[in-house]
């Protein structure tokens, strides 16, 4: 398995204190990523997934308030293979494991039984708009969610509100997921950042990205008047 950063965090990235593992590799190209250093495959180093199981299991006195591992990227599903087996065997150990995904992989729900707690994000509700900024549309993504729903298993969807890029849609994502079974799934708005900006060694090609408080509004609007249920990590 090939990682490119690896560290604990706090209930950033699912539950409770958290082995939050970087895994290299990414099949979207966002021009505002937070996590350029990541997105080739050949980042980071390879580790044996052994080695990376002892490593999650001598650090259990760690995982307090729910915690436990976390994957994600880059785009941590692209490792399907490692990572079905990697989730199968710290299940074997109780520990609690969290994935986060961009939801492009249609193996998605075969590694979903392995999964403790899933964060996926939900850039934009048009297919082709979603294509002009990362490069790939998002028929698999709606088909995971959507199956996702239909199983009734928990869910944290995130969606970045990005400035000309999404912002406008408020109305569109809420109609979009209420039309769906989200008793489950819980959903949180991620205003635009910069924090990753300085490690883009290309040109970074996102402008005007940065969202009011009253676009925020608007769409915690939209989500509470359809039912959706809005968390803040």
């Amino acid at each position: 398995m090939r990682i490119f950063g690896k560290g604990f965090n706090f209930s950033q990235d699912g539950p409770g204190n958290r082995l939050v593992y970087h895994l290299s590799g990414c099949n979207m190209s966002c021009i505002w990523c937070s996590n350029p250093e990541g997105m080739a495959a050949t980042a980071g180093k390879v580790y044996d997934i052994r080695d990376i199981l002892a490593e999650a299991v001598s650090c259990k006195p760690m995982f307090f308030g729910g915690g436990g591992v976390t994957f994600t990227g880059g785009e941590a599903t692209l490792q399907h293979k490692e990572l079905l087996s990697l989730l199968g065997a710290l299940k074997e150990e109780g520990i609690h494991t969290a994935i986060e995904t961009n939801g492009t992989l249609e193996a998605l729900p075969e590694l979903l039984p392995y999964i403790d707690y899933l964060i996926m994000d939900f850039k934009h509700y048009d297919s082709e708009r979603l294509r002009e900024f990362t490069g790939i549309g998002n028929e698999v993504i709606k088909r995971n969610f959507e199956k996702i729903c239909s199983s009734g298993r928990q869910a944290h969807i995130r969606i970045p509100v990005i400035g000309g890029v999404n912002a406008d849609g408020a109305r569109e994502f809420a109609e979009y997921f209420a039309s769906h079974n989200t008793e489950a799934v819980v959903f949180e708005l991620l205003p635009y950042h910069e924090y990753g900006r300085d490690k883009w060694k290309s040109e970074y090609k996102m402008k005007g990205g940065f969202v009011t408080e009253q676009t925020l509004q608007s769409f915690r609007e939209a989500f509470t008047e359809v039912g959706l249920k809005l968390v803040k990590t």
